[in-house]
């Protein structure tokens, strides 16, 4: 199995790569060169979404240049890593989650691979799951007390949100609240890429609690060895 893993602030704890891949595609060069890890049961390929200096805000990403070179490179499933915040007032920091559905308020993204700019047809996705199930049970399996559910609201970002939005998007069923989850999980879906994401809760939204940026940093560097676990797991490792 070749992986896919597209981190965000967590991705030092995977450990150092054997090689790195520079990489071009028709949509520009992804956000980092491709780290690559090899172990016995296939190779893992890890991708900073931000950056290697992570110098991109969540709307700067080039999502189809990154997606496009984990294909281009032999990935055969992506696992997207995020740190989150939580909606559902019931989520404590740490806890890691593997959603099962997404809403999605960004704008101004691009978020397909067809269309005439593109010289592409245009296809209509079937966004559902928007995540691959059997991906999510593999996940779920490589580690201990991770939730099974929920739903991941995407914002625009780098800012983050106010207690009315957080309230809103609780009303419309929300339990995690992220910047980076879209258009990254349908770009997968449109080049047939199994993708799951992964998160680690960090703080409550918005008036769900206090949020203090030094518990956020803390319960991020805790939490990531679990992540790499989890992903090391998933590769036999």
């Amino acid at each position: 199995m070749k992986l896919g893993v597209i981190t965000g602030s967590v991705g030092a704890a995977l450990g150092d790569a054997e090689e790195h891949l520079d990489l071009d595609t028709a949509y520009g060069a992804p956000s980092a060169p491709l780290a690559l890890h090899r172990f016995a049961a296939g190779e893992m390929l890890v991708l900073a979404r931000h950056g290697s200096r992570h110098e991109f805000a969540p709307h700067e990403i080039n999502y189809r240049a990154n997606i496009r070179a984990l294909k281009d490179a032999g990935a055969q499933a992506v696992v997207g890593l995020f740190t989150v915040g939580a909606v559902d007032a019931t989520l404590p920091p740490g806890a890691l989650v593997v959603p099962d559905q997404v809403i999605d308020y960004t704008w101004g993204r691009e978020h397909t691979y067809a269309g005439a700019t593109n010289n592409a047809a245009v296809q209509h996705v079937l966004f559902e799951p928007p995540f691959d199930n059997a991906l999510r049970v593999r996940v779920i399996a490589a580690g201990e007390g991770i939730i099974d559910g929920g739903t991941y609201g995407c914002t625009q970002g780098p800012r983050l949100e106010t207690a009315a939005e957080i309230r809103r998007m609780a009303n419309d069923g929300c339990t995690l609240v992220g910047m980076t989850g879209m258009p990254e999980a349908t770009l997968a879906m449109e080049l047939e890429l199994p993708y799951a994401a992964l998160c680690l809760v960090v703080n409550p939204a918005a008036g769900m609690g206090a949020i203090v940026l030094e518990d956020m940093q803390r319960v991020a560097a805790d939490g990531a060895v679990e992540l790499a676990g989890v992903v090391h797991r998933l590769m036999g490792g």
